[in-house]
């Protein structure tokens, strides 16, 4: 069985430029995740993609699935 690959913020940004859905997945697991060693990634993916979003609306949903 191979093992997973953990994607590099640069890596996770572009694969949501490029509208990769299954990057575009793992980036919004990442962003989700509550583990102290996520949130450096998070906030440097989260910092290179906002700015361009343009006039994009940002919701949250809550709740079960």
């Amino acid at each position: 069985m191979p093992l997973r690959k953990k994607l590099t913020p640069e890596e996770l940004i572009k694969g949501v430029e490029d509208g990769d859905r299954v990057i575009l997945s793992k980036a919004i697991t990442l962003i989700e995740s509550n583990a102290p060693k996520d949130f450096d990634k998070a906030q440097r993916v989260l910092q290179a993609l906002l700015p361009r979003t343009g006039h994009a609306l940002r919701i949250g949903i809550t709740g079960v699935p």
